[in-house]
């Protein structure tokens, strides 16, 4: 049945490096939405792509001797490479220096200079290097960053501005009159409170400060700056074009039925790119889903401590699918998942190995052993049969249920209850006891055949997410899968069919401590390449050189209270890019620290740090926040930031002298 059309994008993979585990989940997630829409009946277009401009490229590029065109396609490769090793099965891969997107871009930006929604203007004002930022003097504090604190200098650069505001006003009354538009309701409500509500500020969409960007055509000292390169992608890959002369495809595919991305770009893609589109005159995605982040549980991936989660890496340890199983089922809805080596095994041996694998291999086994291999409904029911056909019948419609909300790890999890339940059929119908009695044969060959089409029934509703494993279980039942059509009549498995002579181990249970010896092994190795580079780089480079400040007394010096402090909660500031909130418990006091670290810390991961406060800092407001104290840190040449903790366990309140 053709349900029409369905095209879905993820955000566009940034290739300023390999991927880690985190940023697979997208394309996972996205895939198992396309494959289930496609099963489903809908003509799915799935489209992904690399975004491969911008200063960190191009610093990364002369980093390694190469030109940025050459670095990014490396990258692009690696990115795609990954993206087929996961069984991903899009239709588009777009990159933004293919050359329709770049003219497309280049028309784009001309068009909407020409209507007047973008202007020609400076930023001018004190600019902190660190944070990249302009800010007007009433924005400073004590004459410093309002984010970060640190100095700023008078700078001017030029650039053209977009005029958010003129569109505002429409997209808050689109947004409050399809409640869909944003999700989940916690990102549509961030972003109202906290962006659109107390009013657009105009957006930078052009730089004269590099170079690798798409030349804004009528004025080449620019560049067209990210967001209305790499937000583009969505209509130009599929064939729009500014001047009037889209093709076939993009009539057919936009508006979007889904955009896909990571919460921390929902702004860019629930604001910035809406009002584009308004400009332009397009019609608006349907639904864009923000979706959490998954973490490492047993701290932050460091290229640098060498505990980077790699996609290709834990395929060889667990397999395609059992990665895709993980990566699905263990996101929540709305909340950030957290991924480690062993809750992965645990999931393999239980869910995987024990639930599924054993539940096939124990019903071939016992079709071969009891009636060499023949599968036959010899219509002897029992009342106890009831329950298992009822929910191998009614499973389609509360999967479809979970997935028209997105909520796939729930999905799978209804898919698993199936699965379940046919184990305790199993228990319930004792098949080995019913063998004994041969008055019984055609209630044993009754009770194999419901087992086996109750599997089939799950194996097809699996197939979007674990494909390749659904696959090998139809092909070990001698059948096809199932399409979703007929998921709600029971009995379609053909009686009299038979079963592979020897069943296949789906997935082989393992030893967690043999994991974690491989694991540690892994990371040893990466850790040791990755001190190699740096000693390759030389030693100069490990060390900094900043300006002497003028000598203090120490009687100044000793006028400062240096404690250990515990980070008991932690909040993002409001209408900042740079700024945490942190609760700080000093002794028995708990202290509101703002600090400016965003960028290099989630509110998340600073929850039960233990670090350096100096206490007796007078309070000042930072964005019209309290801050009652200040976190100690280090900064590297590149700005990085790290904050300074104990090296042994201290007690909150602990003098630090």
């Amino acid at each position: 049945m053709d349900k029409g059309k369905y095209y879905i994008t993820t955000a566009i993979a940034y290739t300023s490096g390999k991927p880690h585990i985190g940023n697979i989940y997208e394309i996972v997630l996205a895939d198992s939405i396309a494959r289930f829409k496609r099963k489903d009946g809908y003509d799915v277009f799935f489209q992904t792509g690399t975004d491969e401009h911008g200063q960190k490229i191009e610093l990364k590029a002369e980093e390694a001797g190469i030109t940025p065109k050459e670095y990014v396609d490396g990258v692009a490769g690696t990115i795609r490479k990954l993206w087929d090793l996961m069984d991903t099965s899009y239709d588009n891969f777009v990159r933004t220096t293919d050359e329709r997107h770049e003219k497309q871009v280049q028309k784009i930006f001309k068009r909407l200079y020409e209507q007047g929604d973008i202007y020609k203007g400076a930023y001018e004002g004190m600019y902190c290097t660190p944070c990249e930022s302009f800010w007007t003097e009433s924005q400073l504090v004590d004459g410093k960053c309002p984010d970060c604190g640190r100095e700023v200098k008078p700078a001017k650069e030029e650039a053209y501005f977009f005029k958010m505001s003129k569109y505002a006003d429409r997209l808050i009354e689109h947004i409050n009159a399809h409640p869909e538009f944003i999700q989940p309701v916690s990102r549509k409500n961030e972003m109202m409170n906290n962006f659109l509500l107390p009013g657009l500020q105009d957006l930078c969409v052009s730089r004269t400060s590099f170079k690798w960007g798409i030349p804004v055509d009528f004025d080449d000292k620019h560049v067209v700056y990210v967001w209305l390169d790499a937000l583009t992608n969505y209509i130009t890959g599929i064939g729009y074009d500014c001047g009037g002369e889209s093709d076939g495809q993009y009539q057919k595919l936009w508006p979007a039925d889904l955009h896909l991305i990571g919460k921390d770009i929902i702004r860019f893609h629930t604001i910035y790119w809406p009002i584009f589109l308004m400009a332009l005159g397009e019609p608006l995605p349907k639904r864009i889903f923000g979706h959490p982040w998954l973490l490492q549980g047993d701290g932050k991936m460091s290229k640098s401590k060498g505990n980077v989660l790699y996609a290709d890496d834990l395929v060889d340890f667990f397999g395609v699918d059992a990665v895709r199983y993980f990566v699905l089922h263990e996101m929540p809805f709305e909340n950030d998942g957290v991924i480690s080596w062993e809750l992965m095994v645990e999931r393999l041996n239980s869910d995987l190995a024990n639930t599924l694998g054993n539940l096939v291999n124990r019903t071939i086994s016992m079709s071969n052993k009891y009636f060499g291999g023949i599968v036959a409904d010899k219509g002897i029911s029992d009342t106890m049969d009831e329950d298992l056909k009822a929910l191998a019948t009614g499973t389609y419609d509360r999967v479809c249920a979970k997935m028209e909300e997105l909520r796939v790890a729930d999905a799978m999890t209804e898919i698993f209850a199936l699965f379940k339940r046919c184990n305790k059929y199993i228990d319930e119908t004792e098949p080995w006891v019913l063998a004994k009695d041969e008055s019984k044969r055609d209630r044993l060959a009754t009770v194999l055949y419901n087992l086996t089409e109750g599997i089939m029934a799950g194996a097809s509703l699996l197939e979007p997410f674990m494909p390749s494993t659904a696959e090998r279980i139809a092909k070990q039942l001698n059948a096809s899968l199932y399409g979703f059509e007929s998921l709600k009549e029971f009995g379609r498995y053909p009686s009299g069919n038979q079963v592979t002579e020897k069943p296949e181990i789906l997935f082989t249970r393992l030893d967690i401590k043999e994991v974690l010896e491989k694991a540690e092994a892994l990371f040893e190795a990466r850790k040791a390449e990755a001190e190699k580079g740096q000693e390759a780089d030389g030693a100069a480079e490990n060390v900094i050189d900043i300006e002497a400040k003028e000598e203090i007394a120490y009687e100044e010096f000793a006028r400062m209270q240096f404690q250990v402090g515990e980070i008991i909660a932690c909040e993002e500031v409001p209408k900042s890019k740079k700024l945490l909130c942190s609760k700080v418990r000093v002794g028995s006091q708990v202290k509101q620290i703002v600090s400016g670290i965003k960028q290099h810390y989630t509110a998340e991961e600073m929850v039960g740090k233990k670090v350096m406060v100096l206490v007796n800092l007078k309070p000042a407001k930072l964005a019209g926040v309290v801050s009652e104290g200040m976190l100690l840190c280090a900064e590297d040449a590149e700005g990085s930031l790290a904050l300074m903790v104990p090296e042994k366990t201290m007690p909150a309140g602990a003098e630090i002298c």
